[in-house]
């Protein structure tokens, strides 16, 4: 199967396209993100990421308070609500994409 880049409009929190928020998606890291993604046991995930900071925040439980969290070795962290995991924070994630 021949993958494409597919065109994909910045959409606002009303379902809205954004002017000047039209960018390109390709398809192939799209469905390869779909099958690591269900490779994990949580059935919901949220993401957002802070360009300013560089941190890529996943989020498993929505809200989610975490009561504790792990630093580990490669600049993760990991955040738990009781002695659950409820969400994993990147650190410097632009320095993990792969090329």
């Amino acid at each position: 199967m021949k993958y494409r880049m597919v065109p994909f409009g910045q959409i606002n929190a009303c379902g809205k396209k954004v002017p000047g928020g039209n960018f390109q998606i390709d398809l192939k890291k799209m469905l390869d993100l779909s099958s690591l993604l269900m490779d994990i046991p949580y059935k919901r995930l949220w993401y957002s990421y802070d360009e300013e900071a560089d941190v890529l925040y996943f989020n498993f439980k929505k809200p989610s308070h975490a009561d504790d969290s792990e630093l580990t070795d490669d600049d993760v962290i990991i955040r738990y609500e009781n002695g659950e995991v409820v969400g994993i924070t990147v650190l410097n994630a632009s320095q993990r994409v792969n090329p």
